[in-house]
C-alpha cells in the first residue's frame, strides 16, 4: 500500500494566525479521521520542525488557553515548550526545564506564559500551593506531564502528544483539541484551508 501523500494544512486560530505550517517547515503527512476524532497526527522531520510547530500553536494562542504537552522522557516537550514560549513573549531569555521549580512564569506577549513541569509533583492537590487557579484563569499555560492535573484539567485545552518518530531526532505530533480547541482544529480542515 502506497504512503499518502504529502499535504499542507493551514488551521486558523486564536487570532486569526494560521496554526500549522507545512511542509517547508519540516511538518509533513497530517491526518484528520474524522471530526469526531478532534485530533490531527503529524510527523516532524526534526528538531526544528518541533519549534515551528510550537511557534504556530504560540500564535494561535492567547489568554486563558491551556495547552497539554504529553510523551515519554525524551520525547520534545521542553524543546515545544522553550520554542513556544520564545514565540509567544517575543522574549529570547533562558527557558529552562522547570523540572525541579515546578512553574516558571515568563511575561512579554498578550498575557503571561505559566509552563508547569509536573513530573515530580506527587498529588494533584499540591497544584494549588504552585498557584495553578492564577495561571489558568490570567495566562496561557503549558503543562508537561499533565495526567498530573487530576481536577485542575481544564475542558478547554489542546493536548499535544509527542512520540518518537522513524529518526533519532524525527518526532510524531498528536494534537488533540478539547472544548474550543476542538473547533480550532475542526475549522481548520474547511474549505481553502487544506491544498495539496
Amino acid at each position: 500500500m502506497a504512503a499518502p501523500p504529502a499535504v499542507s494544512v493551514t488551521i486558523y486560530g486564536f487570532r486569526g494566525a494560521p496554526l500549522l505550517p507545512g511542509p517547508e517547515a519540516g511538518i509533513t503527512n497530517p491526518r484528520m479521521a474524522n471530526s469526531e476524532d478532534n485530533h490531527l497526527d503529524f510527523d516532524l522531520a526534526d528538531e526544528t520542525a518541533t519549534r515551528a510547530l510550537a511557534a504556530r500553536v504560540a500564535a494561535a494562542s492567547g489568554a486563558g488557553d491551556t495547552i497539554c504537552l504529553d510523551g515519554d522522557l525524551g520525547s520534545g516537550k521542553t524543546v515545544f515548550a522553550r520554542a513556544f514560549v520564545h514565540a509567544f513573549t517575543g522574549v529570547f531569555e533562558e527557558v529552562p526545564s522547570p523540572t525541579f521549580t515546578l512553574v516558571q512564569t515568563y511575561d512579554g506577549g498578550a498575557a503571561p506564559v505559566h509552563h508547569f513541569d509536573l513530573y515530580r509533583l506527587k498529588s494533584s492537590d499540591e497544584l494549588d500551593e504552585l498557584g495553578i487557579d492564577e495561571a489558568l484563569s490570567g495566562g496561557v499555560t503549558l503543562v508537561e506531564w499533565p495526567d498530573r492535573l487530576g481536577p485542575w484539567l481544564p475542558a478547554n485545552r489542546l493536548e499535544i502528544r509527542l512520540t518518537q518518530g522513524p529518526r533519532a531526532d524525527a518526532r510524531r505530533a498528536r494534537l488533540t483539541g478539547h472544548g474550543y480547541w476542538q473547533a480550532r482544529l475542526i475549522d481548520g480542515m474547511g474549505e481553502g484551508a487544506m491544498h495539496a
